[in-house]
């Protein structure tokens, strides 16, 4: 390799985070044999660099130091650099992230982390300036204090590493309660987590703020399972402030990341996949229970986003699109107020920016991100117009500045297919197609199934990654988890039992290779995995569930369609695993504790027997998904069609009654009377919460 052609081994490998260094004068390694063999002969430390593409901060210390020749150099010289993109690779970034907050108290990205040739952590960091700044050591200075280290006093080096290494094993153990699992157990839960409510702009704690999806998701089921209008209050003034915030795209939908400030104005530009599932479900799951037609166009705003923005000409999802564009944070996302006026005219331009608050100053250097602090009949009397004039004059606004927008250069995206975060997407557009009685939404899922079956599945296992025609790497836990969970509620509102079958079928294979029959619960990587320092068990909900949370529902939801009481069991183990996170830090555990009120709930098992296209059939599922019912299964089949009773005991001997098409509910294995109207069916799925448990 010539000093000056400057392309090193990540040339050939397929993540647009990994190809963005592949020009580095740094002589880098994606993880893999060569680079661990090579450390071992040479007798010299690892470098591990962790980052995502998304991420503002790697690209701000690639560029002072990564493009640096001086300090490429010494990186060379002394350590063997290794770098990684975190979305493909969560099994090391977990790992090395437990190391990094043990050593250095904090986390985050980029995430630099010095090893041993055995892989063993004994020195680590995150971001590092070129020279010293900040109260931070430059990365120079630690890069030579390293190496001495590690050439100099050895024996310091290995204790660092075998303490390290003994904290990680602990850390990852966790022990099943005896408790027995009772209602008590999210009561405390929520009481916990409001703790934290941030009455004034919704969500919870202060700045930076995220968007609580998977914690309001268990409010929701609170205020269903208890009747509690406290816990419906903090929903509905969190889902309001953040969709009126500038963390809400207000022209082209979809959220960003989160917010750098308490009220969600000025938000971190880049938009993850991941975070608009989530969000997009909360928000359809809102609407069912509200009717509220605000918040019904959220939903749609963030999925059309996502088939505008994030979906390849076959169906996968790409997993996120930058802060930056043209080197400037959120350049592409702002407005000055002469160029709304320049585009929209005087009138049109008084009305559009008294509602999205945009002013000669800006509020975000110099610039106006829009967001909304006054409804449209407060705005509307301010300037002396109607409410129907002012919707009028702001839909056509909104049109023409997203169309000069789209003119704009774009933030750039990362396209690789990541098989989790699919299954996450997958499952909101197959929600919303039933919801919002959206066959284009449906037609988005079924794709988007297909085409993850096909590209992204190897003699029977997942792989985690598509991109180019290119899959690589073995699937973890999540993508597992999510896939699956995806598909059967792709069943549930198609009531096509193919999709069934590959849920069911991911749900075995998971099992196999993924459960821990000593301790219980599921590891993050398969038996079929490299052997790394330490075999991780996930069970926190952070920016993305957990893959044994989603784990839990799946199960509990195919153990009540199939009967299968294995599936109940381990899902009653996975709870059991979490339950003192749930009561120490519950706003960590948002996602399992649905999962445990599914759990400890009777839930409606709902069988429904007719031709697909009629449209009584119609009517009647969409009595079902037109309402909140968050622990519901769902089964569908043609009144001539044997295949979905074979593989689904709920459909087992049940007949369209005098030929039409018929629904029968029931709650453990008993069923109520079998209807054939809407109204008898909505009688049969309305919950009494005054005899609630």
């Amino acid at each position: 390799m010539t000093e000056h052609a400057h392309t090193n081994r990540l040339i050939n490998e397929t993540s647009p985070y990994l190809l963005q260094h592949a020009h580095n004068p740094v002589d880098w390694f994606p993880w893999g044999e060569e680079a661990f063999a090579i450390a071992r002969r040479e007798q010299k430390p690892l470098l591990l660099s962790i980052g995502y593409s998304a991420c503002h901060w790697c690209h701000v210390m690639e560029h002072e130091s990564f493009e640096n020749e001086a300090i490429a150099k010494l990186m060379n010289d002394n350590f063997v650099n290794i770098k990684v993109d975190r979305e493909e690779r969560p099994d090391l970034d977990q790992i090395y992230m437990n190391a990094v907050q043990m050593m250095t108290q904090h986390g985050g990205w980029p995430m630099t982390v010095f090893l041993t040739p055995d892989a063993v952590p004994f020195y680590a960091g995150t971001y590092f300036p070129p020279e010293d700044r900040f109260n931070m050591p430059g990365f120079p200075r630690v890069l030579i204090s390293v190496a001495d280290a590690f050439r100099e006093r050895p024996e310091d080096v290995s204790q660092t590493a075998e303490s390290v290494l003994s904290e990680l094993k602990r850390a990852t153990a966790l022990v099943e309660s005896n408790e027995v699992l009772t209602v008590d157990l999210l009561d405390a839960a929520y009481r916990g987590i409001i703790k934290n409510y941030d009455a004034a702009n919704g969500g919870f704690g202060g700045a930076p703020k995220f968007p609580p999806a998977m914690t309001l998701e268990f409010l929701l089921h609170t205020y269903y399972r208890t009747g509690n209008r406290q816990a419906l209050e903090i929903v509905q003034h969190s889902v309001r402030k953040m969709a009126d915030g500038g963390i809400y795209d207000q022209l082209g939908g979809g959220f960003h990341r989160y917010s750098t400030d308490a009220r969600w104005l000025v938000p971190h530009f880049e938009k993850m996949l991941y975070d608009n599932a989530l969000l997009s479900r909360l928000y359809l799951h809102y609407y069912q229970l509200t009717g509220e037609e605000w918040s019904r166009k959220i939903a749609e705003g963030i999925l059309d986003y996502v088939v505008r923005e994030m979906t390849d000409e076959l169906g996968g999802f790409y997993s996120t699109q930058d802060a930056d564009s043209e080197g400037v944070e959120g350049k592409f996302f702002v407005w000055s107020l002469a160029e709304i006026e320049s585009l929209l005219g005087k009138e049109d331009a008084a009305l559009f920016a008294a509602y999205y608050n945009a002013t000669p100053d800006g509020n975000f250097e110099g610039e106006n991100i829009l967001n909304v602090t006054q409804d449209l009949a407060e705005v509307a009397a301010r300037k002396k117009v109607t409410v129907e004039k002012l919707e009028a004059a702001l839909l056509m606004s909104r049109k023409i500045l997203f169309a000069a927008r789209e003119k704009r250069v774009k933030p750039a995206r990362d396209e690789k297919v990541l098989t989790a975060w699919n299954g996450l997407m997958l499952a909101s557009f197959a929600e919303a197609g039933a919801i919002l009685d959206r066959p284009d939404y449906s037609e988005v899922a079924k794709r988007n199934a297909r085409f993850v079956l096909t590209n992204l599945r190897r003699e029977g296992l997942l792989l985690r990654s598509y991109k180019e025609g290119e899959a690589k790497l073995n699937a973890y836990l999540e993508d597992y988890s999510f896939y699956a969970e995806g598909l059967l509620t792709l069943f549930e509102t198609t009531g096509e039992l193919e999709w069934f079958t590959e849920a069911r079928n991911l749900c075995d294979v998971m099992i196999a290779e993924f459960w821990d029959d000593e301790e219980g619960g599921f590891f993050f990587t398969g038996d079929s995995h490299e052997q790394l320092i330490v075999r991780a068990k996930d069970f926190f909900d952070n920016a993305t569930p957990s893959g044994n949370s989603i784990a839990a529902e799946l199960l509990l939801r195919l153990g009540l369609l199939t009967t299968n009481q294995d599936y109940q069991r381990r899902a009653a183990t996975i709870l059991r695993l979490t339950t003192n996170g749930m009561l120490r830090y519950p706003s960590g555990f948002g996602r399992v504790l649905c999962a445990l009120d599914f759990y400890l709930d009777t839930p409606k098992e709902i069988a429904l027997v007719g031709e697909a296209e009629s449209p009584q059939t119609i009517s009647l599922a969409r009595e079902i998904w037109s309402r909140y019912l968050p622990n519901k299964v769902v089964a569908q089949a043609e009144p001539q069609d044997d295949a979905p009773a074979h593989a689904i005991p709920l459909l087992q001997g049940r007949m369209a009654l005098d030929g039409q098409p018929t629904a029968y509910v029931c709650e453990h294995f008993t069923c109520k009377t079998p209807v054939t109207s809407p109204a008898e069916l909505a009688l049969q799925l309305v919950r009494n919460t005054a005899t609630a448990p």
